[in-house]
């Protein structure tokens, strides 16, 4: 819900803009895939048949093309909800009942999961159930895109496997303890030796290119939400690695995606379409 301001304890503040959508690192991700014109399957551990959550993420996937045969619903198992307001900057407030059981989940099949893939995306939020996948994805030779959402170790070996590893600023300074991005990339490059990169909302993007730190700046845009741009840039990274194998024209793409989604409100659901990209790009590259 969209709000002027977010409210005080104990007051009441007026509201706008009343949706409610799927969500997820993953989810969003495969969304604006789709969005863009990319083939989309999205696989990961779910509640059970019971849970309306659940359902309603797998409907709203399907319903926009995706391919979910991966999904695995978790007997007793519930996904996560969250209630979230949106301020008049497009900034976000988030309270989350976390899911309950999905850690129990596991890919049926890893292999066959990956068998017709150009890339894949993983996030780090259920490592047994990405592991297997992110294995099937390196013994392929398909490159591995890592999204580093929340807080881990330095050595997570998660981590190691990605050719790709992109976090964002709040995930790296809590897994590295250094807020500099130069220092926490060179923490996590002493133990993940692939491409290195660390997304910063406005103030752009960072990424190693041998012991050289580069950046990118982020396209000035004005936000309506930014709920659900980290996880659009991952699925705009990955689609264009894909298409293109630049991984410097990739991170210029998903800035893109990323500026685009801030100025729509509804989350990933916000993702832009292609057509909207290509002319930010032609526009302001």
């Amino acid at each position: 819900m969209h709000v002027v301001q977010f409210p005080a304890p104990g007051s009441k503040v007026s509201g706008s803009d009343f949706l409610i959508t799927g969500g997820g690192c993953a989810a969003n991700a495969a969304l604006a895939v789709a969005r863009l014109g990319g083939r989309a399957a999205f696989a990961g551990p779910l509640g059970e048949a019971s849970d309306a959550v659940s359902s309603r993420v797998v409907a709203d996937l399907e319903s926009a093309g995706i391919d979910c045969r991966g999904v695995v619903r978790v007997p007793g198992a519930t996904a996560s909800v969250s209630m979230i307001l949106i301020d008049a900057t497009g900034e976000k407030s988030i309270a989350t009942r976390r899911g309950h059981g999905l850690n129990d989940g596991r890919p049926a099949d890893a292999a066959a999961l990956v068998a017709d893939a150009d890339v894949v995306l993983i996030d780090n939020r259920y490592p047994e159930f990405q592991l297997p996948i992110a294995h099937a994805a390196r013994a392929r030779g398909v490159p591995l895109v890592i999204d580093v959402d929340r807080a881990t170790t330095p050595d997570d070996s998660l981590l190691a496997l990605g050719t790709h590893v992109i976090a964002s600023s709040d995930a790296l300074a809590a897994t590295t303890g250094a807020h500099d991005p130069a220092a926490g990339l060179a923490q996590l490059a002493a133990h993940a030796h692939g491409f290195l990169a660390v997304t910063g909302g406005v103030q752009g993007l960072w990424w190693r290119e041998g012991e050289r730190l580069r950046h990118m700046p982020a396209f000035p845009v004005t936000a309506v939400d930014t709920l659900g741009a980290g996880d659009v840039f991952h699925g705009g990274f990955a689609l264009a690695l894909a298409e293109t194998g630049d991984v410097v024209a990739a991170l210029r793409f998903a800035a893109a995606v990323a500026a685009l989604k801030c100025t729509h409100f509804g989350g990933g659901g916000g993702a832009p379409t292609r057509a909207d990209v290509d002319a930010l790009l032609r526009t302001r590259g």
